[in-house]
């Protein structure tokens, strides 16, 4: 179930999700989303913070209050550590900060339906010596902790869910900045830079024409 005010986003999101293969329910309140959570048995809820009714926060204390140990992905247009702390302190399972990519959302929602059916799933991508957890939002390389920026880690999240593949400039844009960004779209290269300066350059290769790619290269 997605429970998410924002109308337009909502049911863009249930489209995908039924692409995909998922059966979506789709409530714009939160007194509605923890009715229905509390009524019907999910496998996976998406719950906004912001919300009319009722916040997430609370939605999701009610909800664990109750014994009810369905999933929760949390979305929120806020972006800070306390944030994301409280999210995950009211029982949340992770936390994605909107604008956010589709292809990660889509990740994080099979890594929890995996850990939820006890296959030991894990949201830490390891690619050489490379260690990116999406669900803390930390990054190691070696055994140093590399610290990013909230930009910077979304920019490699979507090359490290990807990794071995090539990303476009414009699939970054769309899926970090979101598709009503209009602003340099070069913004992808400072970053890319940034990163490749804080990691390692031979880390994300340039693909000619075509994007970047995160390479195992040690």
């Amino acid at each position: 179930m997605i429970v998410e005010d924002e109308r337009r986003l909502a049911l863009s999101l249930a489209k995908g999700l039924t692409a995909e293969g998922y059966a979506v329910d789709v409530v714009h309140d939160g007194l509605e989303g923890l009715h229905r959570a509390s009524e019907s048995s999910y496998d996976l809820l998406i719950l906004d913070i912001m919300l009319p009714g009722m916040n997430g926060y609370r939605v999701c204390s009610a909800l664990r209050a109750a014994g009810n140990d369905v999933p929760i992905l949390m979305l929120t247009a806020k972006d800070g550590e306390y944030d994301e702390a409280e999210g995950l302190d009211t029982g949340a399972d992770d936390y994605l900060t909107k604008p956010f990519s589709y292809v990660v959302l889509v990740a994080r929602i099979k890594a929890l339906l995996r850990r939820r059916q006890g296959s030991g799933a894990s949201p830490v991508h390891v690619h050489g010596d490379l260690k990116v957890d999406t669900a803390a939002r930390r990054v190691f390389l070696g055994d140093d902790e590399v610290t990013l920026t909230a930009k910077e880690f979304d920019v490699l999240e979507q090359l490290v869910v990807r990794a071995g593949a090539v990303v476009s400039k414009a699939e970054i844009l769309e899926h970090v900045w979101d598709f009503a960004y209009e602003g340099d779209p070069n913004i992808v290269e400072v970053y890319v830079s940034t990163l490749r300066r804080k990691l390692r350059a031979g880390l994300i290769r340039t693909v000619r024409g075509a994007g970047y790619r995160l390479e195992t290269e040690r």
